[in-house]
């Protein structure tokens, strides 16, 4: 059964995702590369490019920096009406990340543009926007890195506020700011990898299905939904009502793991809208976050992937599976 809820993705940290691709970079050298792609990103932004790609709408909300925002809503653009962009916009200019990718030794560098764009004033005015925006039945995606410290209380009101809209809460973000959200009770699906569902329970939980399922069904009287991500492991979905673990059946080298929890995430969240069914859902992000990593996602359309990439979805009761699904 669908879902006639709108899937909204909010980001607080944007920024323009910039990627270098090459055969065997060294340092000191100077070497012409193979590809460069320049996009806007941000893990919200992600999130909604990802939906775009398997063909399922979203509006990408949250900041958004004047100068380049033009640019943004013509890249934006590009994807059909995919994407609506519902940015707020504020002074300044959006940071850019920088990726390098060496396709000839699969290893891959990260360089990170700390500049942010949040401010009391810049979350006042993007609370005021969402308030005017989200409804009843809407998924607001929180994703990506979310202000801490004196922002934190803020960024704790501004998703308050899409909550009592009537707001389903998807928190996918780490730190500080991640636990103060799942511990006020805002969350209606939290989206932690191994590490950071670690920093939420405050133990180190042991890497396999059991001992996660145990953490994450100790989060379940603070949200609806806890789906952990497990890298090329797979991932685990723990909901009040089931537990389902999945992986995928075949396994070749990633060429790059940037971008690959958005992907899952995105995959999830198209699933559960469209059919109602978790384990749909987690066998969707499942195969969407593969491509990804495989590099299909930009060489392969989703109906392809879907019918090319087989994963396992197996349901999980008292610790026993009870086969796959």
């Amino acid at each position: 059964m669908g879902d006639s809820g709108r899937i909204i993705t909010v980001g607080v940290s944007p920024a323009w995702d910039v990627t270098c691709r090459g055969r065997g970079v060294e340092w000191g050298r100077h070497m012409n590369i193979d590809e460069q792609t320049i996009r806007p990103a941000g893990k919200a932004m992600n999130v909604s490019f990802a939906l775009a790609w398997m063909g399922c709408p979203s509006i990408a909300a949250g900041l958004w920096g004047r100068e380049d925002h033009d640019e943004m809503a013509t890249a934006v653009g590009r994807l059909g009406g995919l994407i609506e962009p519902r940015m707020t916009t504020v002074e300044g200019r959006t940071r850019r990340n920088i990726s390098v990718v060496d396709t000839q030794a699969h290893r891959e560098m990260h360089l990170r543009d700390p500049k942010s764009l949040a401010s009391l004033d810049n979350l006042a005015r993007l609370r005021d926007d969402l308030s005017g925006l989200v409804r009843e039945g809407d998924w607001c995606v929180f994703s990506g890195a979310m202000p801490g410290d004196e922002l934190l209380a803020p960024t704790v009101d501004l998703v308050r506020t899409c909550g009592g809209a009537g707001a389903r809460l998807v928190i996918d973000t780490y730190g500080p700011v991640f636990k103060g959200l799942v511990d006020a009770g805002l969350a209606w699906l939290i989206s932690p990898n191994v590490e950071e569902l670690r920093e939420l329970v405050g133990s180190q939980v042991e890497d396999s299905p059991a001992a996660l399922v145990e953490a994450a069904k100790g989060l379940l009287d603070m949200a609806q939904m806890v789906r952990v991500s497990r890298g090329e492991k797979g991932a685990i979905l723990v909901t009040k009502t089931g537990v389902w673990t999945g992986c995928a059946t075949a396994r070749r080298p990633a060429l790059s793991t940037v971008g690959c929890g958005d992907y899952l995430l995105a995959g999830f969240l198209a699933g559960l809208r469209e059919t109602g069914n978790p384990a749909v859902g987690l066998a969707r992000g499942l195969k969407a976050s593969t491509a990804r990593a495989w590099g299909w996602s930009e060489t392969k359309s989703w109906p392809q992937v879907d019918k090319e990439i087989t994963v396992a979805i197996e349901s999980v009761r008292n610790g026993v599976s009870t086969g796959r699904e």
